[in-house]
């Protein structure tokens, strides 16, 4: 049997005619098999039918909140984890009833509240719900789980807990900007804290970062707060850097380990939170340099055999391209813009890679091209043309720009309309 039908055949189908230690029994094999799943399986078994059926089986007392939470959490942390999408939850009736709940156990007065129960309503219903959160909820999901968060313990058991809450936090965005004072003290604590003591674990670290920088995305003002105070381009370097000496690039994504696969995601969702960073950022920071040549480093490690990881590499270094407040010359110094040539350079190269690398290109010529106010400035452009002109004569850059010439008007039609059809446009001339 394939992972989805031994989940939903001979394990959940027959959950409601169990009793409660078999059902208990039933979710822990379950929850081991949600660990298995890819995203296409995921959306399969994690349907609008089935958190139905949940909201059913708890209504009509054939499960216990209690278990249900125990499956939830699990597919909420596998799908969070994994960067997979599902709007299953987002659509149902148990999404209904989790925040009908939320509200009523939070109005309850302080001697009556269970605050283990809320703390677990938050979490599943922030893993799982994938649409904007309203500003009352947010009132109550946020402090109840940066208050978890918080915790200063260093077991193991504390961990597990900072890193649910956060992993949870990570997921909550809105269309709209939310008031610094309802979180930004308590991330700035939690993510300082561990700056100075590690006491969260990995993922729990960068969950932190993206709750945060989800933030900064409909809020600019959170710039220099993250930028100056709490050094984002230099924690995220580090960290890329010390996940990816951890890894061993050279094994096939199936020979992983749990612990080494789970890395390579930690890795992957660094990747997404900096795209999210190079998006919003207008200044320019010198520790960028450093996350370029972090980004660079797993680029190169895991082109051969992690292709979607090596894929997300060029399109954050693509999209530091494109941001007129990152400097050039630091994408030269960080090696990126050989590792780039390098890259399209391959014998086997897919079109995503291409029109990724292309865009690269074509942004940086365009940039050089811009004329610069002042007789020093314009000196210096014209100084980084010429290095850069000097680096790509070296890789043979201009053949490879003409080879791919015949393919421009398919890749600017299938993928990117920014793609310019003129050869001369990916080219820097002295």
């Amino acid at each position: 049997m394939s992972v989805t039908e031994k989940f939903t055949e001979a394990l959940f189908d027959g959950l409601e005619e169990c009793y409660e230690e078999e059902q208990k029994q039933k979710i822990e094999e379950m929850n081991g098999l949600i660990e298995e799943m890819d995203e296409g399986e995921f959306i399969t078994v994690f349907t609008k039918d089935l958190f139905n059926k949940i909201h059913q089986m708890i209504e009509k007392e054939k499960l216990s909140l209690e278990d249900a939470i125990l499956l939830l959490k699990q597919s909420g942390y596998c799908k969070e984890l994994k960067c997979f999408n599902d709007y299953a939850f987002s659509e149902s009736l148990l999404s209904d009833r989790f925040q009908k709940m939320i509200f009523d156990e939070n109005e309850k007065k302080k001697e009556e509240k269970n605050e283990k129960r809320l703390i677990d309503l938050c979490e599943c219903f922030a893993l799982l719900f994938e649409e904007p959160v309203s500003e009352e909820l947010l009132f109550i999901i946020m402090p109840c789980l940066l208050k978890v968060a918080s915790k200063k313990e260093e077991n193991e058991e504390i961990q597990k807990e900072a890193e649910m809450a956060l992993l949870a936090l990570s997921n909550v965005y809105t269309y709209y900007e939310i008031r610094r004072k309802l979180y930004l003290n308590e991330i700035k604590a939690i993510i300082r804290y561990h700056q100075e003591h590690h006491n969260l674990t990995r993922l729990a670290f960068q969950s932190a970062w993206q709750f945060l920088i989800n933030r900064f995305f409909t809020n600019i003002s959170l710039e220099e707060v993250i930028m100056n105070e709490l050094h984002f381009s230099k924690e995220a370097a580090r960290e890329l850097e010390d996940l990816s000496k951890s890894v061993d690039w050279k094994r096939k994504e199936e020979g992983k380990g749990e612990n080494e696969a789970k890395e390579v995601l930690v890795i992957e969702r660094w990747l997404n939170v900096i795209d999210f960073y190079f998006d919003s950022c207008r200044s320019w920071n010198r520790e960028l340099v450093g996350l370029f040549c972090s980004i660079v480093q797993v680029f190169q490690a895991s082109r051969d055999n992690y292709p979607y990881t090596s894929s997300q590499c060029l399109c954050s270094l693509r999209r530091a391209a494109e941001k007129r407040n990152v400097e050039i010359d630091g994408l030269l110094k960080s090696g990126a813009i050989g590792a780039v040539v390098e890259e399209i350079q391959q014998p086997t190269i897919n079109d995503d890679i291409m029109w990724n690398g292309l865009l690269f290109f074509l942004s940086i010529s365009e940039r050089l091209k811009e004329k610069t106010d002042g007789e020093t400035t314009e000196t210096k452009r014209k100084e980084l043309k010429r290095k850069i002109f000097e680096k790509m004569e070296e890789d043979g850059y201009e053949d490879v720009i003409a080879g791919f010439h015949k393919v421009f008007d398919f890749l600017r039609i299938q993928y990117h309309y920014k793609l310019s059809l003129d050869f001369s446009d990916y080219i820097v001339n002295i």
